[in-house]
């Protein structure tokens, strides 16, 4: 599998890996600090191993959790490194192993991940595709029993940086968090899809959810004892809500719309479920455990239609007009989507991935259990 950085044994950094920060110096709660992104993805690599993962595993999930980081994805980052394993020992996360290969047609592909490591199974997914595309077109591959795959955006991040297009589509049958337009009880999950494709310049990076917000950041901003701005959620009576807490007290999230136009998210959820859930195989008339999900990714090759030069040729003068499109009255200049986090990718690969202390704090405990040091910030 092809790695962004440097290889395992290179990955030093100027912050190394063997020191511990002294109580003084220690970030507090809230306080944003830069880390070395190759330190960080090896320490989380070891971590990973420590735990029992195997090698190869390891290393592909911390690359995509540090690039969750670089990219401003701080939900589904380093973040989520203790909930990943705290699912290894009960067995919901595997350590290793191959996905089962449920049905293979050449151009579209059924797997059974078995637990094994969402990003493991998507950077997978992705090498299958990019063996075939050349002969195919177009690879679609509909993935059961992936654990949790973290950041969409990065995944066909990659595709894109190879002049395909790629989108991916996820859900988890067992997460009912999200209502149904018009009612209160939740039935399904956020549902995200993330899609990417080259342009004349950088790429456009989508990463939409069919919900307004998503259950990680709810569940953040409930423990930190913060509300959301609008009313994104309904509380167990179905009234509008901008408490996170309410979650935990039978309440849902409302689909993407909201209270107004919330059968665009509804409808959008019900088409991710059926490619991922519907076309695995496994779905929410089956059990499942943990943070496991289904999973659809598509692979196109512009070559096998119009040619990549004229799929950018137009994708790259629509993003052009986009961004040069006058703006609202004190408004800034319109981006596209995935801008600004490649942008913060490049900030973070100059001058160090921005960790706030909430996330580092929990790493640096539980690399002491396995005798590894977090690394120090830099500057």
């Amino acid at each position: 599998m092809v790695r962004r950085g440097k290889n395992l044994t290179e990955q030093k950094g100027p912050s190394g890996m063997n020191h511990h920060l002294p109580a003084s110096s220690r970030p507090t709660h809230d306080e944003t600090l830069r880390y070395d992104a190759a330190a960080a993805r090896e320490f989380t690599t070891r971590l990973f191993a420590a735990a029992g993962m195997a090698e190869d595993k390891a290393v592909v999930l911390a690359d995509v959790l540090v690039e969750a980081d670089e990219l401003g994805h701080l939900t589904h980052g380093l973040a989520l490194v203790p909930k990943y394993l705290g699912d290894i020992p009960p067995g919901f996360l595997a350590t290793d192993g191959q996905p089962e290969v449920i049905s293979d047609r050449g151009a579209c592909l059924a797997w059974d991940a078995k637990g094994l490591p969402g990003a493991w199974v998507v950077m997978h997914a992705l090498e299958t595709a990019y063996e075939r595309i050349g002969q195919y077109g177009t690879v679609s591959i509909a993935i059961a029993e992936s654990h949790h795959i973290g950041c969409l955006a990065v995944y066909p991040l990659r595709a894109a940086e190879r002049g395909l297009m790629a989108i991916l589509h996820s859900s988890a049958a067992n997460n009912a968090s999200v209502a149904p337009f018009g009612a209160r009880e939740g039935v399904y999950s956020p549902d995200p899809v993330s899609a990417a494709w080259p342009t004349t310049g950088e790429p456009v990076v989508l990463d939409i959810s069919a919900s307004i917000t998503t259950a990680n950041l709810s569940q953040r901003m409930a423990a930190e004892g913060t509300r959301y701005k609008h009313n994104w959620l309904l509380d167990a009576e179905g009234n509008p809500s901008n408490d996170p807490a309410v979650l935990a007290q039978g309440g849902t999230i409302l689909p993407t719309g909201g209270l107004d136009h919330g059968q665009k998210g509804y409808s959008q959820a019900l088409m991710t479920e059926a490619l991922t859930q519907g076309l695995s195989g496994h779905g929410r008339t089956k059990s499942t455990v943990g943070m496991r999900a289904a999973l659809f990714l598509q692979v196109i090759d512009p070559n096998a239609f119009a040619g990549l030069d004229a799929f950018q040729r137009e994708t790259g003068h629509l993003a052009d007009l986009c961004r040069a499109a006058a703006p609202r009255p004190g408004m800034p200049p319109v981006r596209v989507p995935g801008q600004r986090g490649l942008a913060m990718r490049r900030q973070a690969e100059a001058e160090g991935v921005p960790l706030a202390a909430r996330i580092t704090g929990p790493l640096t405990e539980l690399g002491a259990k396995h005798g590894l040091s977090f690394p120090k910030p830099i500057g």
